[in-house]
């Protein structure tokens, strides 16, 4: 199924829970906490500005970021991991270079 968010509704594919803690301990599925990291995946048209035109998104596909950690609305139909939300609700783009 593909999903077109709308507005400036952002797709964002959560990134996987650590199974590893920093000092070597294996957690289990219970103990994992939700990662604040996700992947944008598919972009809305943008926010509409009072002169009618649509606003460019900061992000664009492929980006990765930290969003808050009561953002968006998970989407089931997707599988695990998608979530849809706004751009307001991304704090940062992560640069892993």
């Amino acid at each position: 199924m593909k999903v077109k968010p709308i507005g400036d509704k952002i797709l964002v594919k959560r990134l996987e829970a650590v199974d590893v803690s920093k000092g070597g301990i294996i957690l289990p599925d219970s103990a994992k906490e939700k990662p604040q990291e996700g992947k944008v995946v598919e972009l809305g048209d943008g926010r509409i500005t009072e002169e009618g035109k649509n606003a460019p998104f900061t992000v664009k596909k492929g980006d990765v970021v930290i969003f808050t950690s009561y953002a968006g609305s998970e989407v089931k139909d997707l599988g695990e991991g998608y979530m849809i939300m706004s751009e307001n609700e991304i704090m940062a783009v992560v640069d892993r270079k």
